[in-house]
């Protein structure tokens, strides 16, 4: 990561400080160079409630502090998957499964970021399993550290197989992500962790991540922890999210697992649920997942918003091609005169998986697999066509005018 410096705040500080508060245009960049400002079509975003003293040293202004979040999609861990991480292990003469292999080709676009965010959507079994496929998923633990790997640097776990496993596997796949290094956000473990807005301090910027599902697939919550998996409620969201910015959020993000699963285009909810959150000032972006499918990203009441960033790993039916193309979505913010933020430059990178059962599973960041003279004459075809139907579905609501571009 570019100069990191990340501390998750929760618990005791936290609860004080709430307490306290009552196409041919499109930009090509190099994977190796970091993010620059553009003059092109600026992109909107509205200002938050937040508020600095201006940053005043010595007489001299202090330049304007920077923040680029990137977020994939659904990590959905079908058999396919952990059997080429298990044959990749093998391949390098070891036992188990090794995910890194699977995840390289994305670690610049993780890396050249400062928060890095997927959507753990399983639940995570113990290491020597036993693992479990649709419709009840319990995935293998090596994926976390393929993931951070990668450098993925928390995942929002908040989705419609969380209690697939029932209450032990949701705890357990959160001590996994703590005992990994990798933060979360979404899934409780306690009470008090449900009531607490995750808030992750990225080089000196406050930044808020909340996590909600659409639902359990009419698995109930436990009774005894009817917190542990927040579902969607706009009125709730919108309660969450002013609270975070009491607490100190100076840019708070809304991850939504929701949608009609396989569709292009975002369902009635998502559009009612996003328009409601946009129109907040204590929100400033919102972005989906759950249909395995890439949908558009816009620009909603001055917010920036993605509606779904299909899926970042999975195995799905070949016969639904758009299952095997992924969106990595990338939003450069800029502190404003005022000590707010704004995204200064929105980018995607359309990603494709290839099928395990045409040699070992791979994530590929498609552009650049494109430019590779490396990469497998085999899969070309395929990933023009990643590339075309993601810019496809991606600017489908005509973001293009607010100055969305396709990056690496």
């Amino acid at each position: 990561m570019v100069s990191l410096r990340r501390t998750w705040l929760a618990g005791a500080l936290l609860t004080l400080m709430v307490a306290a508060c009552t196409d041919s245009a499109d930009e090509v960049r190099s994977e190796s160079s970091p993010a620059s400002p553009t003059t092109e079509a600026a992109s909107p975003g509205k200002p938050g409630s937040s508020s600095s003293d201006g940053g005043d040293y010595g007489g001299e202004i202090a330049p304007p502090r920077e923040l680029t979040v990137v977020m994939s999609g659904d990590v959905l861990i079908h058999t396919g998957v952990w059997e080429s991480a298990r044959a990749d292990a093998a391949a390098a003469g070891r036992s188990g499964m090794d995910f890194r292999p699977m995840f390289a080709s994305m670690e610049p676009v993780y890396t050249d970021a400062d928060l890095a965010i997927c959507h753990l959507e399983v639940p995570l079994a113990e290491r020597d399993g036993p693992f479990l496929n649709y419709p009840i998923f319990s995935a293998p633990p090596q994926v976390v550290r393929g993931l951070k790997a990668a450098g993925i640097d928390t995942c929002t776990t908040a989705s419609n197989h969380s209690l697939d496993t029932g209450l032990e596997g949701l705890l357990r796949t959160l001590r996994t992500l703590d005992e990994k290094g990798v933060g979360h956000a979404g899934t409780a473990a306690t009470r008090k962790q449900s009531k607490t807005p995750v808030i992750v301090d990225v080089d000196g910027v406050s930044v808020a991540l909340l996590s909600y599902s659409y639902g359990t697939n009419g698995i109930p919550i436990p009774s005894e922890a009817p917190w542990s998996v927040p579902l969607i409620d706009t009125e709730k969201i919108l309660r969450v999210a002013a609270k975070a910015r009491a607490a100190g959020a100076e840019i708070v993000l809304v991850a939504l697992h929701a949608g009609t699963e396989y569709t292009t285009s975002p369902n009635e909810q998502q559009l009612e649920v996003f328009d409601a959150l946009t129109k907040s000032p204590d929100i400033d972006l919102v972005y989906g997942h759950h249909a395995h499918v890439p949908q558009p990203i816009d620009v909603v009441n001055g917010n920036w918003v993605a509606y779904g960033l299909g899926n970042f790993v999975a195995q799905q039916s070949t016969d639904v091609p758009d299952t095997y193309r992924g969106v990595t979505a990338r939003f450069e913010f800029v502190e404003q005169p005022d000590g707010t933020f704004e995204v200064r430059k929105a980018r995607f990178i359309p990603t494709m998986i290839t099928p395990a059962s045409g040699g070992p599973m791979r994530v590929l960041n498609a552009p650049a697999a494109l430019r590779d003279p490396d990469t497998d004459p085999a899969l070309l075809s395929s990933l023009r066509d990643a590339v075309a139907n993601v810019r496809q579905d991606v600017f489908s609501l005509g973001a293009r005018k607010h100055g969305l571009r396709m990056a690496h």
